[in-house]
């Protein structure tokens, strides 16, 4: 998949629209359209990598940087009772769109996962 065809990447060049929650020089935070939680944001880097393994391989560095951005918007949101940060990798996963992205869901009690 092109860059020109990626949903996140035209999102984060502003060619779709989003609802900006945060934004740094690395990653791009919006709104999910369709929120699971109360509070619901996608977190991408601003560079295109196809899932979690494929920045984790390349940049392990730079996936750091992306995580501390979803920390940033948990915090920035006020999620003080805790929250979840979730990433899915390949299809098998629920991945939909092949560019990594983390879900900071939070506003609630999400229950245990397992």
């Amino acid at each position: 998949m092109s860059t020109e065809d990626c949903l996140f990447c035209r999102i984060i060049a502003g060619d779709v629209p989003s609802t900006k929650v945060f934004e740094n020089d690395r990653a791009y935070a919006f709104r999910d359209i369709a929120p699971q939680a109360p509070t619901h944001v996608v977190v991408v880097p601003k560079e295109h990598y196809v899932d979690t393994a494929d920045l984790a391989r390349k940049d392990p560095t730079y996936l750091g940087e992306v995580l501390a951005a979803a920390v940033d918007v948990a915090e920035q949101e006020g999620l003080t009772g805790g929250y979840r940060i979730l990433t899915n990798t390949g299809p098998d996963s629920g991945q939909t769109v092949f560019h990594l992205h983390l879900h900071v869901l939070g506003g609630r009690p999400l229950g245990a996962l397992g």
